[in-house]
């Protein structure tokens, strides 16, 4: 009854079979692997700034460019505050709000980005606090530039003037004539009564979509294990079935393998049996070869 698992085309099946589940296994455990690596990177990236805000502030250019390692540390900076912008569509703690930013000219040339806090509601230029004047020196969470789309960056344009949709030396440098450091820093305590904006963890480390999307992909790679399974046991107990009714004879009339045996049959009988006249196959050969009464 097995002797099918011999054929060729079930060789053929059975070697799709184990090369495809530890394939999928494979894959789905790889893809499981990226997103526990994305949660010890979120983990990572929020004790980082647990613990950036506990030490002590270095000057800002010595934690230049900002990387995953430098993103959240406390930078400090000194210079006088010229130009300020609103970011507006800013979230925290469950409201809607707008970001104050303003722009710190250093002694370098270079403005620094300095958000000094959070305001709840539409933004509004006549509710917002002016910066302090002088020079002055500031103390923050060191951040890298926005990027829209992203971490709940805004993509919207043709923002009134005094707004901008991102922190990010592409956009500002657009709005202002000297240069922008590509990075920013938000202080520890907001400016004027403001809400102060929290750090946040570096771009790539936190629990997004893109980790999710790892999971799911892990539960579909296992989920093609299982329906390699499922197939391969559906088509044995198809020919199981299959073999058992040929033992039986219960196969109809026209199935593919009755058809290649009565066809064996038929041959078996033309070789054997009589002709239509009800001759042997044997009395027909010996009457072609007697000679003729003629001589011809």
């Amino acid at each position: 009854m097995y002797r099918f698992l011999l054929t060729p085309r079930w060789w053929g099946i059975n070697v799709f079979v184990l090369l495809a589940i530890p394939f999928c296994i494979y894959m789905g455990s790889w893809q499981l692997g990226r997103f526990e690596d994305r949660v010890e990177s979120h983990e990572g990236a929020r004790e980082q700034a647990e613990s950036g805000a506990r030490e002590a502030a270095e000057p800002l250019d010595s934690l230049l460019p900002v990387t995953k390692a430098t993103s959240g540390k406390q930078a400090t900076a000194s210079g006088r505050y010229d130009e300020q912008f609103l970011v507006p569509d800013r979230d925290l703690d469950g409201r809607t709000g707008t970001y104050v930013m303003t722009l710190l000219r250093t002694d370098s040339g270079r403005a620094l980005p300095v958000v000094r806090g959070w305001l709840p509601g539409s933004p509004d230029p006549a509710s917002v606090p002016a910066p302090p004047t002088g020079e002055v020196t500031v103390t923050g969470a060191l951040q890298a530039s926005e990027t829209p789309g992203s971490n709940g960056v805004s993509t919207r344009g043709g923002l009134p003037e005094g707004q901008t949709g991102a922190i990010s030396a592409a956009s500002l440098v657009n709005l202002v004539p000297y240069d922008v450091y590509n990075a920013w820093i938000t202080l520890n305590r907001g400016d004027s009564g403001m809400t102060a904006v929290p750090a946040r963890a570096p771009s790539g480390t936190g629990l997004d979509l893109k980790a999710f999307q790892n999971l799911g992909y892990t539960a579909e790679w296992f989920a093609f294990v299982g329906f390699v399974i499922f197939m391969w046991f559906r088509l044995l107990r198809r020919e199981l079935e299959f073999a058992r009714d040929a033992e039986l004879g219960l196969l109809p009339d026209g199935d593919d393998g009755g058809r290649a045996g009565q066809g064996q049959d038929a041959d078996a009988d033309r070789s054997e049996g009589p002709d239509a006249s009800g001759r042997p196959e044997d009395a027909r050969e010996q009457e072609r070869e007697r000679p003729s009464p003629s001589g011809v």
